[in-house]
This record gives structure tokens, sequence and C-alpha cells, in this order.
């Protein structure tokens, strides 16, 4: 949602590359190409005013120009003023000191309130808790058996008395909803309640009466990222209306102009407390402001990818594994490589993980074209093999890989990729569990592999040196170059996709540095 915001800035932090001093018509034209930037992705003109204005008002003073790297210090000024529109530090629940803990979801109709619920209760599951969703929208056709479906879905409990499309009382719902969490020892319940297409009289009353009823301890407004300006006026309709204590963010994976996202926390005061990216029950999690700034900036977002891995990666497997490779490789086997990559399909999409990782902003388009789908037919391709032929794979022979491709319904040369690969990779990987370093790359600190590429490479047997002074000169040359390219210089490329299936889905002009394909 934010790409075109990042490019913009980007674009605009790397004319400053360079200068050793930063003029105030500097300063001045920066702050107008960030303010256009944040106009063209629909933030609120009132956030942009406040910003630029925090901005310049800090540029202009010593904090820049007594800097070493006034560039960078412009950046670390923006990053930290993004951090504060977007509410600054990270904000948790409140939970009752005597349970339950009482949600109340409030929002236009279309906002994903409802799916919104669903994820939200399975990420609480998640924490340890017991979650009830109550259906309290029973004006909007099918929304009690919508919430039924989401809450099975989500693998939490649910509460819906009445059938709902336009019969019962929302508000003896929420409040019999209650009770029942009381007498069901659930500890946190989300109340779904109705909306409207727009802002009406009705709706605001009907969500008024439902947290009288309950007294909730979060009333969380949900905002679909996507509806630009108007989100900025209904937020702040609700916060008169219903006065919610945290704003959700649905849809951010969406590929509209996202700065009502920006605008939203600074206009209401009301901090961005969870944000939902996605279809699946998963494509949720907790808002943090510093990590939203960093991507945006295109710095990545190390933190949420170590949290996902730790998530999904088992540290007794993962533990195994490095035993298996520090001690040689050779009991490393398809089965083992299989087993990694299911962990990897487990963390989520490789583009939505690649573009987690600094500076991956610079080759969007080419990680957005990568295929997730590879790693399914490398997954049949393996579960098409003997568990002989996946211990040992070179066992696989022409008639074997015949057979392979066959069964796993992929061409031959797929199956050969492949194992080439597994060999590299296992190669590789050994290598650096070992710390011997990645082979071909000269050493890099901590990682091994430094003396040995600090060594000189031996002269090539039977090649002589021209007598011609000037051929000679030409010559060291080219064979300096062809050192500085390191192993397998003037090969031509490897042709395909990731694990090198595929071939020819991808841009033409891109191509993944041979070590990251090995590791792949």
């Amino acid at each position: 949602m934010f790409d075109t915001l990042s490019d913009r800035l980007a674009a605009t932090f790397k004319n400053l590359r360079g200068k050793g001093r930063l003029s105030e018509a500097d300063i001045d034209a920066t702050a107008r190409e960030i303010r256009i930037a944040l106009l063209e992705a629909d933030v609120a003109l009132p956030v942009v005013r406040a910003f630029i204005k925090q901005v310049k008002d800090r540029a202009l003073g010593s904090e820049v120009s007594g800097a070493l790297n006034p560039a960078q210090q412009i950046v670390k000024i923006v990053n930290e003023e993004l951090v504060n529109i977007l509410g600054g530090e990270t904000r948790r629940l409140r939970y009752a000191k005597t349970g339950p803990t009482v949600i109340m979801l409030a929002g236009l109709q279309g906002a994903g309130k409802t799916t919104l619920a669903g994820k939200l209760g399975h990420w609480l599951k998640k924490q340890k808790h017991t979650p009830l969703l109550v259906a309290c929208d029973l004006q909007r056709p099918n929304a009690v058996t919508q919430l039924n479906v989401v809450a099975d879905r989500a693998g939490v409990a649910f509460y819906g008395p009445e059938p709902g499309n336009g019969v019962g009382d929302p508000v003896k719902v929420a409040r019999d909803a209650i009770e029942y969490a009381k007498q069901k020892q659930y500890d946190v319940v989300i109340v779904d309640t109705a909306g409207r297409l727009g802002i009406d009289s009705e709706l605001m009353q009907q969500a008024a009466d439902i947290r009288a009823a309950v007294n909730p301890d979060e009333v969380l407004f949900v905002v679909d990222a996507m509806i630009g300006q108007d989100a900025v006026t209904t937020a702040q309709a609700f916060l008169e209306g219903v006065d919610f204590t945290g704003v959700v963010l649905s849809k951010l994976d969406g590929d509209a102009r996202g700065g009502a996202a920006l605008s939203v926390a600074h206009v209401t005061g009301r901090q961005i407390m969870f944000a939902s990216n996605g279809e699946k029950v998963d494509d949720f999690d907790a808002f943090h402001p510093d990590r939203m700034a960093s991507r945006i900036l295109g710095m990545g977002d190390v933190l949420s990818l170590i949290e996902i891995a730790e998530q999904n990666f088992s540290q007794a497997e993962a533990e195994k594994m490095a035993a298996k490779l520090q001690g040689g490789g050779k009991d490393f086997t398809l089965d083992d490589f299989l087993s990694q990559l299911e962990q990897v399909q487990k963390m989520g999409s490789i583009s939505k993980l690649l573009g987690m990782l600094p500076g991956m902003g610079q080759i969007r388009d080419q990680i957005n074209n990568i295929d997730d789908k590879d790693v399914n037919r490398v997954g049949a391709i393996i579960k098409s093999m003997t568990p002989a032929e996946r211990t040992d794979p070179k066992l696989i022979n022409g008639s074997r890989r015949l057979r392979i491709a066959k069964g796993s319904g992929v061409g031959v040369g797929e199956v050969n990729n492949l194992v080439e690969r597994f060999f590299e990779a296992r190669k590789m990987m050994t290598a650096m569990a070992s710390g011997k370093g990645i082979p071909g790359m000269p050493g890099i600190p901590g990682m091994g592999g430094g003396k040995k590429s600090a060594k000189k490479a031996p002269a090539a047997k039977g090649r002589k040196k021209s007598g011609n002074p000037l051929k000679r000169a030409q010559e060291e040359q080219a064979a300096a170059a062809r050192r500085a390219l390191g192993p397998g210089a003037g090969q031509a490329p490897v042709e395909g996709g990731a694990f090198g299936i595929g071939a020819g889905k991808g841009p033409a002009d891109f191509d993944l540095p041979k070590e990251f394909k090995d590791l792949l």
C-alpha cells in the first residue's frame, strides 16, 4: 500500500547523498518533495502541514548542520516524525482485572469488522486466551452466519442466539453474552456490531447503547485503509459518537494509496493497535509504528521477520538440522530439505518475506514476480521419489528421473535442476555451518572464509605470458576482471525460477546472485 510513497521518498533522499553540507534551499526543496509525496499518498492536509513543519524546524537546527552526514540525519528525522504521526510507541490491549475482557468492534459496513473479529480471536488464542465471538450485527443479511463460519475457521467459540436478518435485539445479545462468557470461562469477549454504508444517527445510537450495556474495556474502530480521505471524516464521527479507544487497519495489503492510515492516529489522538494485511486468518498482527515507518522508508522490517520465524520454526528441528550440517552434511537428505521448505512456507508468501529485508524496495517488481507455487512443485518432485532416493540422491539415474518427472507432472530438466541445486545447497550450508564461509565469496566477519580468500590465486598451468608488454598488460587486466567476478565468471547464467523450476517466468533482465540461488 505504501509502495508509491516509499518510491517518492527514496528518490528525494537520493538527491541529498554526496552533499557535505545542506543549505536552507536544499532543505526547502526536500521538504517540498516530501510534502508532494505525502499529499499524493492521500495523507490529510493538517497532518502533512504538521509533519513538514516538524521536519523543517529540526532540519534547520544544529541537529543537521553539525552532523557528519547531513543526508542521513534528514532520513533519521523523517523516520522519527513518521513514527510520531503513526502513534509513537506500540499500543497494547488493556485487559480487565477481573474477566472477561470485553472488546467491541465499531465501523462502517464493508470495513471488514466480521472477518477481523475472527482474526483477532485467532491472534488472542495464540496468546493463550480463550476468546468468544458475539454476533450483534443483526441487520446485515447473513451476518450472524458469516461470523459463525469465521469463528469456526479461526478455531474460537461463537455466541449467536438470534438469527439476525433484522430479527433480534443486539443490546440484549451483548448483555447476555457477558453472562454466558462468565459461565463458560471465556476470558475475552469480542462483540461484532452492525455498520452502515455511511454515518447516521441510528447507527451511532445502537453502538452507544451496546457500549453502555457491556461497558467494554476496549472499543476498536475498524477502518478500511483503502477508502482514502473519508477515513479521517468517519473516524472523527465515530470518536464523537462512540469514543473508541484504538484503531484497527483492515485491507492493508491493498494497492490503494494508504495515506489515510497515516492520518487517523494523528487526527483522532487514538493509536493504531492492529493491522490486517491479507485474506488468511494469520494475516493479522499488532501494529508497530516504528516498524511501519522503517518499511515506508525502505529500511525493511527485520524484527517482524524474526518474530514470524520464531513462531513457525521448531527450535528442536533447527538444532537437529544444524547438527547434521556440522557433521559434514552427508546426513542432510531431501526429506530434510523438504521439511525446511515447508517451514518456510508456514511463514507466508516468499515475496512478502523478502520485502521485509532492508533494501529490497529497489527490486520490488522482481520480488513480486516470484511464484510461490515453485515451492509446491519442488515438494511434488521430492514426494515422487522413493525413501531410498530421498536419502541418497546419487541413486537417481536417467530412468529414475523420468519416473519422478512423470509422477510429479514436471519435465526431466526440472528434476535434474532440483537434484543439482540440492547438492550445491548442501555443500554451501555445510561450509557455512563449519565456519568456512560461503564458497566463492570473500571473507565476511564472523562467517569465516577470510584467510582462504586472502591467498593469491595460483597461476594456471601451461599459460605463458606474452613477451609483448602491451599485450601482456591487456591479459593481466582481463585476468584481474575474471578474479573480481569470482568462480563461474563468463559462464551462462542459470535459467529458471526458484530452485530451477518454471524457467522463463521472471523478468529477463533480473537474476539473483549465484550464492543466493544456491541457498534456495
